[in-house]
């Protein structure tokens, strides 16, 4: 089967459009393709997602339950629990792996939520 050269159909919107137009035409429509997909992950993660990230940040996979835990009763998942892991641990000049263990241990939890919802 051979496929049919439509491809002088196909560019005929586009054919008068200078090269700078071009280019502007491919970020908007990337733009248009990749705003969605940018919410998405901004406004749905799950639990499991959240572990998996800490997981891979060398955080213990028996603190990484707790830390989860205190995201979601805290309202933080949105902002992802590697990045509240990482921004205590840079708030308090400690390691990821220290700033792990004080979150799961149930320390700091105000201190990570006045971060976050102060905005800074």
């Amino acid at each position: 089967m051979k496929r049919e050269d439509d491809f002088a159909k196909r560019r005929e919107h586009i054919a008068q459009l200078s090269d700078q137009e071009l280019y502007d035409r491919f970020w908007d429509l990337t733009t248009q393709v990749v705003t969605p997909l940018l919410e998405l992950g901004r406004n749905n993660t799950t639990p499991s997602v959240e572990r998996s990230v800490l997981l891979r940040m060398g955080v213990s996979s028996l603190d990484t339950q707790p830390i989860v835990e205190g995201c979601m009763d805290r309202g933080l998942m949105g902002k992802g629990a590697g990045h509240v892991v990482y921004k205590f641990s840079q708030a308090k000049g400690v390691s990821i792996k220290e700033a792990s263990e004080m979150l799961a241990q149930g320390q700091g939890w105000d201190e990570v939520t006045a971060l976050f919802k102060g905005g800074k």
